[in-house]
């Protein structure tokens, strides 16, 4: 087999932009979400982590600056080469350039995924760091693509894949039984404006679509591997079955990221419509051959670990088995919830609560809040709050340090807390009292919505989160 497949370099062409797009976007949702989050006076201050996690378990160029100023100017610095990258300026100007602009913006998004603690614990966060790092390697414009950089890739893919079907097939009974769907739109993390559409299909037609699920998670990987035409047959198949994920839900990045890996399994037959014109290949340098040969043995060796997991019947999720976040573990819904639990943040300006008091609902972008408001499209964006507030309704917030944070930056206030909300209802000052209230939600019925209007049933449940207040300080109201 040769080592240069000039085949694959509109394939390589439609990876590169992809995954320059993706990192885009992952400095987009830093620079406006990281500094609330985990910023000198977030809710999850980088500071406090930076003193009790040592440097090599998590390395990070915070470590040496976790300061507002730094975490904003790494975010810029991040949009500014994923530009540079997405417009093919990097490759067009050689391979020492390429491999410096695609190793920095690895190195500064590992330095925000490793230091951002529950709010970057995604699996898609590792899958873009891994693909990131290999990446490094691909060369300029005019680099023939390299198998060997090519079966890393796909095998990454298998990786996602399988390891998602297997965690599935393991895991939930509903995954076996064919009736996970029945479920699924409703109390997934996030709806989007089809969920509610996609939760009322036929059951038949619902059950069906768990049935493709597994054929697309545990057979259709093993085609990545075959020659041409069929790897490609396995990768348009993947490639639509996760357009399809997005157009169902809101999933962050994940999919589109598996969209943008499997392209690898595409040759030129498959993309030469593109309106772009392929270069004269120039040989590889033998200093960038040796490099691709360095990589894959070190992801043969790392790739153990990954391997026992997946053949483990212990099988874990989404876990990096190193602080480097190369070569992972995947795997997403081993299990199902049946219900979908929603916590209602309240605040009033009333000077003593009572049984008539009036609440007042904060509103959030992603998340269900108010019954009447459409499910909203934000993927690829990642809305990190909601997705934790998700979580949350789970469980108590004495598993969530970062939930009573929230609740006092609204009392005092706080600009930058604010700004990861949809509507503020205490616009002019804060609230003097402040509570979180458990609802369970239900998508409307047809006629229900018909009649009403909504989206959402919802059933008050119980407290979350007690009535409190900041102090009172003397002399002060």
């Amino acid at each position: 087999m040769t080592q240069e497949l000039p085949a694959y370099w509109y394939s390589r062409w439609m990876f590169e932009r992809g995954l320059a797009l993706i990192y885009l976007i992952g400095f987009i949702v830093a620079l406006n979400q990281f500094i609330p989050l985990l910023g000198e006076r977030g809710l999850l201050p980088v500071t406090r982590f930076v003193r009790e996690v040592p440097f090599r378990a998590a390395p990070s160029l915070f470590f040496f600056a976790p300061t507002d100023r730094a975490f904003r100017a790494a975010a810029w610095l991040g949009i500014l080469l994923s530009c540079v990258a997405l417009s093919g300026f990097a490759q067009r100007h050689g391979t020492l350039f390429t491999v410096t602009v695609w190793a920095l913006l690895w190195a500064l998004y590992l330095s925000f995924v490793n230091v951002g603690q529950t709010f970057y614990g995604f699996g898609w966060e590792s899958l873009l760091l891994e693909l990131g790092f290999f990446t490094i390697f691909i060369g300029a414009t005019a680099t023939p693509p390299h198998a060997f950089l090519n079966w890393i890739y796909r095998w990454t893919l298998f990786r996602l894949m399988f390891g998602a079907g297997l965690i599935k097939i393991r895991g939930d009974s509903c995954w076996r039984d064919l009736t996970c769907l029945d479920y699924y739109f409703e109390t997934q993390p996030m709806p989007n404006p089809l969920s509610w559409y996609f939760h009322h299909l036929p059951r038949s037609v619902l059950h069906g679509g768990v049935a493709v699920n597994h054929f697309v998670e545990l057979i259709v990987p093993f085609g990545f591997f075959l020659p041409q035409p069929f790897s490609g047959i396995a990768g348009i198949i993947t490639i639509a079955f996760h357009l399809m994920l997005i157009v169902s839900g809101n999933l962050s990045w994940l999919n589109w990221l598996t969209i943008v890996v499997a392209f690898t399994t595409l040759d030129n037959r498959w993309l030469s419509w593109l309106p772009i014109s392929m270069p004269s290949m120039q040989p590889m340098h033998i200093v960038h051959r040796v490099a691709i040969y360095g990589l894959t043995v070190v992801v043969a060796v790392l790739s153990i670990a990954p391997t026992l997991n997946m053949l483990s019947s212990e099988q874990m999720m989404n876990t990096a088995f190193n602080s480097l976040q190369i070569v992972n573990t995947y795997g997403a819904f081993g299990s199902i919830t049946r219900e979908r639990y929603e916590i209602a943040i309240e605040g009033t300006d009333e000077e003593t609560v009572t049984d008539r008091t009036v609440w007042k609902e904060y509103q959030f972008k992603g998340k269900p809040g108010d019954p009447s408001h459409r499910p909203p499209q934000v993927a690829p964006y990642h809305l990190r709050l909601d997705w934790l507030m998700w979580f949350a309704a789970m469980s108590s917030a004495q598993d969530y340090p970062w939930f009573p944070q929230l609740l006092l930056k609204l009392l005092e206030g706080n600009a930058g807390t604010l700004g990861l909300l949809r509507a503020n209802p205490f616009p002019d000052r804060p609230p003097r009292w402040i509570r979180a209230q458990l609802y369970l939600y239900r998508f409307t019925s047809a006629d229900e919505r018909r009649a009403t209007g909504q989206w959402w049933n919802r059933q008050y449940v119980a407290p979350y989160f007690p009535v409190v207040r900041l102090p009172v300080r003397a002399g002060k109201d």
